[in-house]
């Protein structure tokens, strides 16, 4: 079992001292030394320690809360869910901690980049009814974003095409075949060569406003995957996607009444100086 284990782990796992102090255990609590023999179709558990992650020095904000669901506001680089190398700095685990809400799960999902509305459900009792919402796309959403303004595209428009995201790629992509992404992009405001697009998705797939603004050749301003891939430290929080998840609206799946929840932030406008302001 022990060499199984080596086989099996990183190169960095101190497989040797984690079998030495009984960290490996089988699936009835027993530790596990590493001479026992291999026996297929065996679960071993065991914890492994996180690796070190940036404080992301912004505050959830929580926008509502009842029985049922913790409507939040979530700020730009703080991820949703555990994912990677970003585990105790996400929406999920601060506020199960903070809320003493262990059955605490999101109802969808916002890009770590993205900062606004997000919806989770505190039991998990509710969590299908108010997921399905989003799956069967009983949401209105409405996004707000900052990108260059062409003057040659016409506005309102729907954008439709076909997204993909290839497993070991960091960008999702525009591909042949039938469509499965929508959205109705409308032209809010112009400040000299910048405007304020209100997006309004009608699919949620894999970056999805991202990308086909940066196919309109409008790259929403703080972006380092569209269009092109750019090295940004996991520390540096100087310049946030402007991209906002501002509005929020549903028929309440379990008493019918209807919701509606508005983001707080705002969006950052490049002054003369190239700094940010609101």
């Amino acid at each position: 079992m022990g060499e199984f284990l080596r086989e099996r782990l990183p190169d960095a796992a101190p497989v040797a001292s984690m079998l030495a102090t009984g960290e490996f255990v089988d699936q009835s609590g027993r530790p596990i030394a590493g001479e026992e023999p291999y026996r297929p179709h065996t679960l071993v558990w065991f914890h492994r320690e996180s690796a070190a992650e940036p404080s992301v020095p912004f505050e959830v904000r929580i926008l509502h809360a009842d029985e049922r669901i913790v409507v939040v506001d979530k700020p730009h680089f703080l991820a949703t869910t555990p994912r990677g190398v970003h585990v105790r700095e996400t929406v999920l685990v601060r506020l199960r901690e903070a809320l003493g809400l262990p059955e605490l799960a999101p109802a969808h999902r916002l890009d770590r980049l993205t900062a606004g509305v997000l919806v989770l459900t505190t039991r998990r009792e509710f969590r299908a009814a108010y997921s399905g919402l989003f799956q069967s796309q009983g949401v209105r959403k409405t996004y707000r974003a900052l990108a260059r303004f062409d003057p040659s595209l016409a506005f309102p428009r729907r954008e439709l095409g076909r997204i993909e995201k290839r497993r070991g790629h960091l960008q999702a992509a525009l591909v042949d075949g039938e469509s499965n992404a929508e959205t109705l992009i409308e032209l809010d405001e112009v400040r000299g060569d910048l405007a304020c697009y209100r997006l309004m998705p009608a699919t949620g797939k894999t970056h999805q406003l991202r990308v086909q603004l940066a196919a309109l050749g409008l790259p929403i301003l703080g972006d380092p995957l569209y269009p092109d891939v750019r090295e940004v430290a996991a520390d540096d929080f100087r310049h946030p996607l402007q991209l906002i998840a501002h509005r929020l609206a549903f028929t309440d799946p379990i008493d019918g009444t209807e919701r509606e929840f508005t983001s707080q932030f705002a969006l950052e406008w490049p002054d003369a100086t190239g700094s940010g302001s609101r």
